[in-house]
């Protein structure tokens, strides 16, 4: 495992003790709104509610949180694709996909920020991805699959994007209209 890897790895077994964030709910504005880059400045904060976002992700349990899911605006993402006895969290510090293949591919997506709610996504089936970690490593990945599904919809978190903007207008309202529905009966 790299130094970044046991890094990530220390930050998301802190989860177990830390309080999960709530999860914002389409059709909260902060959710809409593209982010802003990640600053030194600001690693001090991140680095302090990590576990709480892994904490939050976890126990959805969901594959991937970006901060405007849980109300900030800022250039980060989380995406753990392992098993709870065998994590392999990421932390995804000001991400971007630097490269993509023509070849595409069309796979179920959800998201915690509409949950129960799931669309067939069509993404580019790999991709290249930098980011900064949280020592300010400078890291890249060729990735495909579900990994690179589920890193294209964190950074699509990040400009404000929802998985369903993916979709026709028919059926993104459909989703957006049955989501809805089902937090109201929630609230009553």
């Amino acid at each position: 495992m790299t130094n970044a890897a046991l890094t990530d790895a220390a930050i998301a077994a802190a989860a177990a003790e830390a309080a999960p964030m709530p999860i914002l709910v389409a059709p909260h504005a902060v959710l809409r709104r593209k982010t802003r880059e990640v600053k030194p400045e600001d690693m001090a904060e991140i680095r302090r509610i990590l576990p709480s976002m892994f904490s939050a992700m976890y126990e959805a349990p969901g594959i991937g949180l970006a901060a405007p899911q849980v109300g900030l605006s800022l250039r980060f993402a989380l995406v753990d694709l392992g098993e709870k006895d065998a994590r392999e969290p990421i932390i995804m510090i000001n991400p971007e996909v630097v490269a993509e293949s023509e070849t595409l591919a069309a796979r179920e997506e959800g998201c915690l920020s509409l949950p129960n709610q799931y669309a067939e996504v069509t993404r580019p089936e790999q991709v290249r991805v930098q980011w900064r970690n949280v020592d300010g490593d400078l890291m890249e990945r060729e990735v495909n699959g579900l990994l690179a599904t589920c890193m294209q919809h964190e950074i699509d978190h990040l400009e404000g994007v929802l998985f369903v903007d993916h979709l026709s207008t028919l059926r993104r309202n459909m989703i957006l209209r049955r989501l809805a529905k089902e937090q109201k009966m929630k609230r009553s």
